[in-house]
């Protein structure tokens, strides 16, 4: 009898750790890609087309805060309408790009529905002046032909890692790890995207399929790893 009670308790001990054994494992959080910051405090010019624009006006909206910029504009289906925002820092005197952005075929406005041919919808850019982003609102804005966006870094003057030092280090950070993400919500998880780079004019272009909010950033636990 005794011989018995043992090996039940053996075999209710074995199948207790084979049903731990079973239940699936937390998977870690990836950690968020490191967003380039400015090199230096950004001062903001947009030029935009002037079709975009409604009654002779340019469609520009005072900065929400000091750590934004904010320019506005009219996108319309089957038309092409764009901006461009250039930008100015204490590194040196000359005009640099920053960001341009064309839509031609806004296609379904969230809350509001789909558009017919010549309807508009207000397209606003919210530029981050800490850090190399942008928000593009309204959020989830659909296009039929996807807008297409350009983003440039070179306004992190070269120090990718933050370290106050540009080296090889950087280079490497920029040839490998260096990429745009995307979130639709703030309480979203970072997405890499598919982007073109450009290294020899520092770029990022996306052709867009919605609205969102994008950052150029590197892949930090790959970053910590791979260097």
């Amino acid at each position: 009898m005794m011989v018995i009670r043992r090996f039940f308790l053996v075999f209710a001990l074995a199948l207790a750790v084979a049903r731990c054994a079973d239940q699936p494992t937390a998977a870690k959080a990836p950690a968020a890609p490191q967003a380039l910051r400015w090199a230096a405090t950004p001062q903001f010019t947009a030029r935009i087309d002037a079709r975009a624009r409604r009654s002779g006006t340019m469609a520009l909206t005072p900065p929400l805060s000091l750590d934004q910029y904010v320019v506005s504009f009219w996108a319309v289906r089957g038309a092409s309408r764009s901006v461009q925002i250039n930008y100015r820092s204490s590194i040196d005197s000359l005009i640099h790009p920053f960001l341009v952005l064309t839509t031609t075929d806004p296609q379904f406005v969230p809350g509001v529905g789909e558009l017919a041919v010549g309807d508009s919808v207000l397209v606003t850019v919210i530029v981050d002046t800490t850090k190399l982003g942008v928000s593009l609102e309204p959020h989830g804005l659909q296009f039929g032909a996807p807008a297409q966006m350009k983003i440039w870094y070179g306004g992190a003057g070269g120090d990718l890692n933050g370290d106050g030092v540009v080296d090889s280090t950087d280079a490497r950070i920029e040839a490998q790890l260096l990429g745009l993400w995307y979130r639709a919500t703030p309480n979203d998880p970072w997405t890499h995207l598919s982007a073109n780079q450009s290294l020899d004019e520092k770029s990022f272009s996306y052709a867009l399929p919605h609205f969102s909010e994008y950052e150029i950033a590197a892949a930090l636990l790959e970053w910590a790893v791979g260097l």
